[in-house]
């Protein structure tokens, strides 16, 4: 049995929904179809298909499998590409998710640099700040920022993320600037609500007193603290600092154009937390759609380089 043809067949009359217009696409006798079908399911040892007169439908375990040998069939095609230009030709479509605000400044406008390298990829561009489930929802990669929960998908780490504590000139002259982590509990802060991320607070690096048998070192702690105003979408809460209305807790991509020129201050730098990443997240797979594998070559080769933070910021 040629499985790779087998497949095929499969494919395409589930697909299809019919095995003549199967047949009759590949150029065989819809029997031929039939019988590749039958040695399919026995050799499997499952029902893939349910064949009537005038209908066919998958089973259970047939979508299932389907998808496997879409998936399958893809990345056979990638690689006869890979192989056939020298392995720089990528086709296919694309599908990447990233946060809002992050994805704005620092995926979008990649996108087409990516596509003029590679015109024969497409690409769909999701941004959103809700954690979206990349088997489920069809994605190939998401790009995510900060701490990652456990999980079964792959991360590759493209770049440091830190954080900053920033408030305007006008803001701390009225309410006064906090000396400790802990002053941000009486003071007005600007949080992310608790439908979006950082759900375990605001990260600060404080020093442990010594023990008898030990020298003083450093934990890193998480605080809540809260103000008269939260919200979903960070632009908002950088929006709102810059109007001073309170303190917010920002990645230096967000803000560093603002400190640099003076409209926002950092405050409690001597706390700051050791920097999380910015990571690129896709399905665990043994190997990788051509086109997935460049994309994430991609951005690392420009996350990775530091004149690209300074000149995005």
């Amino acid at each position: 049995m040629d499985k790779l043809k087998v497949f095929e067949s499969f494919v395409s009359v589930a697909q299809k929904g019919s095995l003549t217009a199967a047949a009759v696409a590949e150029g065989v006798a819809p029997a031929i179809m039939g019988r590749r079908l039958d040695s399919l399911e026995a050799h499997l040892g499952v029902k893939l298909l349910v064949r009537t007169t005038r209908r066919i439908t998958l089973t259970h375990e047939g979508t299932a499998f389907l998808e496997d040998c879409q998936r399958l069939l893809a990345d056979v095609a990638n690689a006869e590409a890979s192989v056939s230009a020298g392995g720089l030709k990528a086709s296919g479509h694309l599908r990447i998710t990233a946060p809002a605000g992050f994805g704005r400044r620092h995926v979008a406008p990649l996108v087409p640099k990516f596509h003029t390298l590679h015109p024969d990829v497409t690409v769909s561009l999701n941004l959103s700040d809700r954690v979206v489930d990349l088997a489920a929802e069809g994605f190939d990669c998401a790009v995510r920022v900060g701490d990652l929960p456990d999980s079964s998908l792959v991360s590759v780490r493209m770049a440091d993320n830190r954080r900053l504590c920033v408030a305007t000139p006008e803001f701390l002259k009225r309410y006064g600037t906090p000396q400790t982590p802990h002053d941000l509990m009486r003071l007005r802060c600007l949080t992310l609500s608790s439908d979006a991320s950082q759900t375990r607070g605001w990260a600060f690096r404080v020093p442990v007193p010594a023990k008898a048998s030990e020298a003083a070192g450093h934990e890193v702690i998480h605080l809540r603290p809260s103000g008269p105003m939260d919200c979903s979408d960070g632009q908002v809460l950088h929006d709102w600092c810059m109007a001073g209305y309170g303190i917010a807790w920002r990645s230096t991509w967000e803000v560093e154009a603002e400190v640099s020129s003076g409209q926002l201050v950092t405050v409690l730098d001597d706390f700051a937390a050791p920097p999380n990443g910015i990571y690129a997240i896709f399905s665990q797979r043994k190997h990788l759609p051509l086109r997935l594998r460049l994309w994430i070559d991609f951005l690392k080769d420009h996350y990775g380089q530091a004149a690209y933070w300074s000149a995005a910021a």
